[in-house]
């Protein structure tokens, strides 16, 4: 049953891009695969290559061929070999930009009108840009179940993704051309090296972002997420107007008494990280669905020995051991709805929280504020029900993790040992980490031999890692 849907998947995709002919929908399952020996159409160099993947996949829904294992490499070719072309128009963008800006002028590594402004300006638009391209094709060639979502949830993701990446740019060139003007104190360069600095940050702000938006994975948005939210949390903390912030809370950042850059930097950081998490969410769920088919398989093939061996030595299955065999069918069964569910609370809470600073509605924000731990402890606390049959140690390190948030909050409230900020500080290292494993475990339990093919196209599965993006 997976396998036809996969073959129908690849079909309905290459018939939309004009590799095969059109048809009804109940000659579907009929319609020819074209050999990938055979010349396709003119449909580009990315068409041609994702339809011989396609071709394969249909063909060969559980193995790797040889023909396959080639065309994966021709795509990865192709991604590389357009993120070079990426990087070297992100370069031409910095050198124009800094031949128009720099004429006649020596300016500084760092401070107002320096190369730090306009390399932050550069290496925004270039990470943005190159992400949309990279992401485009992955939609396009990696993961179709990113371009078949609802259209408003892929602009939001898009929308969300493309903030990250070009915060990030910004923010690293803002870093670090701050930390060479402290090393070089009163540097100056002319307008030619101030020009070639900018593309260099073109450069490599439009390579690495094409890379991430073409090879996008669950580990690569959470660490995106990781570094995204560190970035904007520390910047909003460097720009606080009120040095005395962190004696009250985090969320005193977003209030505008510690002034307008924290207050937008903060509030726009949760609020996107938020989205983030929910984008998250669809990758990881989508794992989480090839890894419990196979786990339902294998239980009801356990379940169905047990009924064969019960009625050949009774002559029929008694009450109690349907009973037991109904218990067991319950118990393990993933439930990946609940985790979807608690993930998704868990974004909406964080942007709400950003939607709605303290000052604005004290009882919203912290209503948010305790939905997002609420989310959180409830699924790590109940994760070998939500998820059962997944790696034990994954169920020790929730259970752990929930206890230490639990001691955490004591030592906030009643003990008060330290101030809310440092519990906020402690809450946001223990999700980073666990999540981080948790996508980890997901991505690995998902690789085993055996799942089921679904219809991407860089191969094997989606469990795969050239299958997820």
């Amino acid at each position: 049953m997976a396998q036809d849907d996969a073959r129908r998947g690849v079909r309905g995709w290459m018939r939309r891009v004009g590799l095969l002919p059109g048809g009804v929908d109940g000659d579907v399952a009929h319609d020819p695969l074209p050999d990938p020996s055979d010349r396709l159409p003119s449909h580009g160099s990315a068409r041609r290559l994702a339809a011989v993947a396609a071709a394969e996949e249909a063909a060969h829904p559980t193995t790797t061929t040889a023909r396959q294992q080639e065309s994966q490499a021709r795509l990865q070719v192709l991604i590389e070999s357009r993120a070079v072309l990426s990087a070297i128009l992100g370069g031409v963008l910095g050198v124009l930009a800094g031949l128009v800006v720099f004429p006649g002028r020596h300016p500084e590594l760092a401070g107002e009108q320096s190369i730090q402004f306009y390399a932050s300006i550069v290496g925004g638009v270039a990470a943005g840009a190159a992400f949309l391209l990279g992401y485009s094709l992955n939609a396009r060639m990696a993961n179709l179940w990113l371009g078949q979502r609802p259209k408003v949830r892929q602009l939001i993701d898009a929308v969300a993704l493309l903030v990250v990446h070009s915060s990030i740019a910004v923010m690293g060139a803002l870093g670090i051309f701050r930390v060479f003007q402290e090393a070089f104190v009163g540097l100056r360069v002319d307008y030619l090296a101030g020009s070639a600095l900018l593309g260099v940050v073109g450069v490599v702000a439009a390579y690495f972002s094409f890379n991430s938006g073409a090879r996008l994975t669950a580990f690569s948005v959470s660490s995106l997420l990781g570094i995204f939210m560190a970035s904007g949390v520390l910047v909003s903390m460097l720009y606080a107007e009120n040095p005395y912030w962190w004696q009250v809370m985090f969320s005193e950042l977003g209030t505008g008494q510690a002034g307008m850059t924290s207050f937008w930097t903060f509030n726009t950081t949760l609020v996107v990280s938020g989205i983030i998490i929910t984008t998250l969410t669809a990758f990881i769920t989508r794992d989480l669905r090839i890894w419990a088919e196979r786990t339902r398989s294998r239980h009801q093939e356990r379940l169905r020995r047990r009924e064969e061996i019960d009625r050949a030595l009774r002559g029929r299955i008694g009450a109690g051991e349907r009973l037991r065999i109904a218990v067991s069918r319950h118990v393990h069964t993933p439930r990946i709805g609940v985790v979807r569910i608690a993930m998704i609370g868990m974004g909406i809470s964080l942007a709400g929280v950003g939607l709605v600073p303290i000052n604005f509605h004290d009882q919203l924000h912290s209503t948010f504020t305790s939905g997002f731990g609420l989310f959180f402890i409830g699924l790590l606390v109940g994760l070998p029900y939500w998820l059962p049959g997944f790696p034990r140690a994954t169920y020790l390190m929730s259970w752990l993790a929930a206890g230490g948030l639990i001691f955490a909050i004591s030592l906030w409230k009643p003990i008060g040992y330290y101030n809310l900020t440092s519990l906020e500080l402690i809450a946001a290292g223990v999700l980073f980490f666990w999540l981080i494993v948790f996508i980890r475990t997901v991505a690995a339990v998902a690789e085993i031999p055996g799942a089921p093919a679904v219809p991407v196209l860089f191969g094997g599965s989606a469990a795969s890692p050239a299958g997820r993006g």
